[in-house]
């Protein structure tokens, strides 16, 4: 977006907004939420830039386990009973599980070492590590691509979130430096769209897709950030074969 485009859609005049680029106007508070609304900044970045300003923090970071969040709670078990008899997942920003139904307990517990599944374990972690789903997973080279592209994305610009840092670290680790090649240079394709992940463990085989959705127009961190990652079957073979998995 160019400089001109940015002060006409926040309502400034060009060189307001060059005086502010430059250092050579302190902006106020309410003009430092209008240009982050209208370059759409993630709350939690709004938040740094007030701070760097001068200002305090505008938009709250609320734990889901909070008492105030008790109906935000209730909407996404709900969520999540109504997919079974197929896995879903709550999701924080680092991929940690908040939330699930039975049936995602019941598919990791096919396809992931018992040691790796604890209360709100990382997924990308229990997919990546060397005991996790990657031992399962047919596709696994398109599969990781995928997977680590996305946290370089998301995680990657978050040099100063110490646990953003971490997790990108170990999954570096456990992908390679070859495949941490591909996953930044890859360029996009039908599975950044749609990604198929092809399991076969034991008897089981099965071909699955995964949607994500977020919430619209949060005020809050939290729920800003917070994913519903769905799981369907990707056919009517592996539709019986997840509910061989997904017992009720």
């Amino acid at each position: 977006m160019s400089q001109l485009d940015l002060a006409m859609q926040a309502g400034f005049s060009a060189r307001h907004v060059s005086f502010i680029e430059t250092g050579r106007t302190q902006p106020s508070r309410q003009a430092l939420l209008a240009l982050a609304e209208t370059l759409e900044v993630p709350l939690r970045e709004r938040n740094r830039l007030l701070e760097a300003g001068g200002f305090a923090h505008v938009y709250r970071h609320t734990p889901l386990a909070a008492e105030e969040m008790s109906h935000i709670r209730g909407v996404l078990q709900f969520i999540l009973d109504r997919h079974k008899p197929y896995a879903a997942v709550v999701l924080d920003r680092y991929s940690n599980s908040l939330m699930g139904n039975g049936a995602s307990e019941q598919l990791l517990a096919a396809v992931v070492d018992p040691s790796l599944i604890t209360e709100h374990a990382n997924l990308l972690r229990m997919v990546f590590h060397p005991l996790g789903a990657r031992r399962h997973i047919v596709n696994w080279d398109e599969v990781a691509r995928h997977l680590l592209g996305r946290a370089e994305r998301e995680l990657g610009s978050a040099s100063d979130d110490e646990t953003a840092v971490a997790l990108l670290k170990e999954l570096r680790g456990y992908a390679g430096e070859t495949m941490r090649h591909q996953a930044s240079s890859a360029p996009l394709s039908a599975g950044d769209l749609l990604l198929p992940v092809h399991i076969r463990t034991g008897d089981i085989e099965l071909r699955m897709f995964s949607t994500i959705m977020t919430l619209g127009t949060p005020r809050d961190v939290t729920l800003q950030e917070l994913r519903i990652e769905t799981f369907f079957p990707a056919d009517h073979k592996s539709e019986r074969a997840w509910r061989s998995v997904a017992v009720e």
